[in-house]
């Protein structure tokens, strides 16, 4: 597009430059977009006339784009790695009972109410799709023991159009067969199946199950219906099935499978230890041994195996190296229990429910903003395997199938308080800093006019003393009857205020060691001790009677471990803008923090000390700024 303009115009040529300057941005926008492989089909048209500016297409054009992204910043962490892979587990219940999965003696079921409606869970599975999940993969448990397993497949087959381009299912293959063909009909396009044994008796002594030829029936009868690549999951254990390792690699040579070793992993009830796993190195070496051409095959960038293939063979192996070489840095996948807990990473304990969020009718917005918090706060990498043999967690079958094969009991579950509608927008706005900020006006009608003086403390006010020659009075004393009363302070002008509070609780070397581990058997308590400290500033007026309901501007809470004296800081501030002040809100919030974590602590030793709670500035009102100057001696 050709335009002229007289050349002594300096209003046109600033005008032209304006506008080059704006279609510039758009093809900048269009360009990021080819560099990453996206496929935004936008024809840049001229944005622009001589006589006026269409901004409004400019703007359609970048909303266009943005639209058309992969995926969304929701499921974006902090180390930039974008979650495109969800696995739901749609029930708690096996027909097998294999002894790397389940205790023997079983383990206690999730009652039905409190598992995810098969409404609930394309709900959660629609909103993972439109911020970018692209696979979605139902697990258990043993997914086919759910009565509605072809219909939730059907359903999610429906979401195909909204960007899901996978639904997979890991299966022991038992009850399998005669779903295939209505599940295939219905979208599913890819198959895992659980096999760690090639031998009948062993089977059994594995599963605690007889079942193994319909095993093999399902495989055959898959390839068969073309779900390809067919995957089997082996979990290889030292002294079980290790011997059986290059019988599986035999069945790659004729069948299109790809089958996947699993190295060994700990959970409650298996008995792990380090001479049962049998690392990949190991099992490599013994590969090279028998197939010396065998080749390296190139590995996705988000593939959990290690793919090999032996020249001629039909099929391939892998091996899935949690334990002696993690694969965290490319890590994209997100899961979701059968009782509806959001686990961002498979050997975490701490979790959110999804399925509180629904049935408390929050809105899908606050719902994904929770998501995003959850996901930018995944760890970097998990623990080592021994610290994994330690930590606390589901057992395997609570959690997910046998890609899991193994981790640590319960998990201690994150759970959203409810108390309240504005609940949730605190919470979000918190960024998980523990910092809360609202949007309503102080509602609370009390006020300690006065001060006590105790000859501690300092009031500062405009950097200057002042009050040092009020008389002491207890402001919630009624002066007449001698009885409690609260103050009435509707004629006063609303001020910002803040209060600071701290404190410190001795928890002794033992646990002191585990909360900097992050070990403990509740989980993590700095964590869980910080929301806890938010909740009792908020809630400080059901605790302390002459206090009346507020609500907040601000709460933060900060935590420190104390190397000297093994103990944990705890300081908290708080801010409204309002007729009163808020140190009753920082003084519950610190002691609130600090019963809790003597609650989460209890179990290492009862002997732990909460001390030196006290106020240590507070601003605003009309006595100013006030410092406590009394040094408080360290632990």
């Amino acid at each position: 597009m050709k335009i002229s303009i007289p050349r002594n115009s300096i209003r046109n040529r600033s005008f032209l430059a304006s506008n080059l300057r704006r279609k510039s941005i758009i093809q900048a926008n269009l360009n990021f977009m080819n560099e990453r492989n996206y496929t935004a089909q936008v024809q840049i048209e001229p944005a622009f006339r001589t006589d006026k500016i269409n901004r409004d297409v400019i703007k359609a054009k970048i909303a266009d784009i943005e639209k058309q992204r992969p995926f969304k910043n929701f499921l974006t962490d902090k180390f930039q790695r974008n979650h495109t892979y969800l696995r739901i587990s749609l029930t708690e219940k096996c027909n097998l009972r294999c002894t790397y999965c389940m205790p023997a003696a079983g383990v206690e079921l999730t009652s039905n109410e409190k598992l995810l409606t098969s409404e609930e869970i394309i709900r959660l599975a629609k909103l993972f799709v439109s911020q970018g999940v692209n696979k979605i993969r139902l697990t258990g448990g043993e997914p086919t023991v759910r009565k509605d397993i072809i219909e939730l497949v059907g359903e999610l087959g429906r979401l195909k159009p909204l960007g899901l381009e996978t639904i997979a299912i890991t299966s022991n293959g038992i009850a399998l067969k005669r779903k295939l063909p209505q599940l295939v009909e219905n979208g599913l396009n890819l198959l895992n199946i659980s096999l760690d044994t090639l031998d009948p008796f062993k089977f059994e002594l594995i599963t605690r199950r007889k079942g193994l030829e319909r095993v093999f029936e399902t495989i055959d009868y898959a390839i068969s219906l073309g779900l390809s690549p067919l995957k089997i999951n082996c979990v290889v254990i030292r002294g079980v099935n290790d011997e059986e390792f290059l019988d599986f690699v035999e069945l790659t040579r004729d069948k299109p499978l790809d089958i996947r070793f699993i190295e060994y992993m700990p959970f409650d009830g298996n008995k792990w230890n380090q001479n049962k796993m049998v690392p990949y190195q190991e099992l490599l070496k013994m590969l090279s041994n028998k197939y010396p051409d065998v080749k390296k095959l190139m590995d996705d960038s988000h593939d959990t195996s290690k793919a090999y293939r032996v020249p001629g063979f039909t099929g391939k192996i892998g091996f899935i190296t949690s334990m002696s070489d993690h694969f965290c840095g490319t890590c994209n996948r997100l899961r979701v229990t059968a009782d509806g807990n959001l686990k961002v990473c498979l050997f975490g304990n701490t979790e959110v429910s999804l399925r509180d969020l629904l049935r408390n009718k929050v809105p899908e917005e606050q719902i994904l903003k929770i998501i995003g918090m959850a996901v930018r706060n995944k760890k970097k990498q998990h623990a080592g395997m021994f610290e994994l043999a330690a930590t606390k967690n589901r057992p395997m079958i609570l959690i997910d199938d046998k890609l899991t094969a193994g981790i640590n009991n319960y998990s201690t579950r994150l759970q959203i308080p409810l108390f309240h509608p504005h609940t949730f927008n605190l919470l979000v706005n918190s960024q998980l800093k523990q910092t809360i900020h609202t949007k309503h006006r102080n509602l609370r009608f009390y006020t300690t006019k006065k001060q006590i003086k105790d000859g501690l403390s300092t009031s500062v006010a405009n950097n200057t003393n002042s009050n040092s020659n009020s008389s002491a009075s207890l402001s919630h004393i009624d002066n007449t009857t001698g009885s409690a009363s609260m103050v009435n302070i509707i004629q006063k002008t609303p001020t910002f205020r803040t209060a600071t509070a701290r404190g410190k609780i001795i928890i002794g070397e033992k646990a002191y060691n585990l909360i900097r581990e992050n070990n403990l058997q509740k989980g993590d308590a700095l964590s869980v001790a910080r929301i806890a400290g938010i909740q009792g500033a908020k809630r400080t007026s059901i605790l302390i009677p002459l206090c009346h309901p507020l609500l907040l501007t601000c709460v933060s809470v900060e935590m420190n471990l104390l190397d000297c004296g093994n103990a944990v800081e705890i300081i908290a501030r708080v801010e409204c803008d309002g007729k009163t002040g808020v140190e009753m809100e920082a003084l519950t919030a610190v002691s609130v923090a600090a019963l809790t974590i003597f609650d989460m602590c209890k179990s290492v030793g009862k002997g732990m000390i909460i001390k030196d709670i006290r106020i240590i500035e507070k601003t605003g009102g009309k006595s100013g700024v006030w410092r406590n100057e009394d040094p408080v001696e360290d632990v």
